[in-house]
């Protein structure tokens, strides 16, 4: 293998990793050396490496993961289990999504996070309230996504299945889950984002644990090192699943492999 070929072998972890490097040092020059900023106020990547080297030695960041993960592990399945079929329904069967497209395009673009006070008061401040909204942030992209990945299906495939006597699972199985697959992949990654938003925000509102009350915890105490800590493992966490999306997506549909070199 000659050194292009490693190159686009490894380019997308080298320029990934070299544009977060390069983030981390700008951050770090800019606020000791241009314009320094009272810690108290502002925070800069050495101190929160220290704060996360401590964490890390504690059983406090590990705990506080544990509990929020659970929810997020409850909700995020749960919109995926609703989601994509309730989308390849409604992008298969016309009727259907003119009934459902208005009301869920509403409830898409209503403020959920604004109603989480609501929720957690009617679902409880444990894991059920915190599992919900995880639910309705992240069940939308599942929904949309399928959908029109459904409706995306080649009509030249379908009458080929149906000229040989396929039925309706045949043409699902064949034609419009492979086809859908790549913008249920998409949604999926919109629907970590959310999930996670959604697992910071019932925190904030009703927890004494887990990651999204450590943040607020930290942050009202101004403990912004810290607090980063917390921001940086979620962001972390997002980028970790959205890689092991990618990689599945390419086990399962290796033909996408050759659409992502450039």
């Amino acid at each position: 293998m000659g050194l292009k070929e490693k190159y686009h072998e490894y380019q997308r972890p080298i320029l990934g990793m070299a544009s977060v490097i390069g983030l981390i040092l700008l951050w770090e020059f800019t606020l000791t050396y241009l314009i320094p900023v009272d810690p108290f106020f502002f925070t800069k990547p050495s101190l929160i490496g220290t704060a996360f080297r401590e964490q890390l030695s504690g059983e406090r960041l590990w705990h506080d993961l544990a509990i929020s993960s659970r929810a997020f592990i409850w909700g995020f399945s749960l919109s995926v289990i609703v989601g994509i079929p309730l989308g390849a329904v409604m992008g298969w069967r016309r009727r259907v999504e003119y009934t459902l497209d208005p009301l869920l395009t509403a409830l898409y673009a209503s403020p959920l996070v604004a109603l989480a006070p609501l929720l957690i008061i009617f679902f409880g401040v444990g894991l059920l309230g915190k599992a919900v909204l995880v639910f309705l942030l992240a069940v939308f992209p599942f929904i949309f996504n399928t959908s029109a990945g459904v409706k995306s299906a080649d009509p030249l495939l379908i009458n080929v299945v149906r000229s040989f006597g396929g039925k309706e699972l045949d043409l699902y199985l064949k034609v419009i889950l492979p086809g859908t697959f790549p913008y249920i992949v998409a949604g999926t990654r919109l629907a970590i984002g959310r999930g996670l938003v959604g697992i910071i925000v019932g925190e904030f509102y009703a927890a004494s644990e887990g990651i999204g009350f450590a943040i607020q915890n930290y942050g009202d105490t101004y403990r912004l090192p810290d607090m980063f800590v917390g921001i940086i493992v979620l962001s972390a966490i997002a980028v970790a699943l959205t890689e092991l999306l990618r990689k599945a997506e390419l086990m399962v549909a290796p033909w996408r492999a050759g659409e992502e070199i450039r």
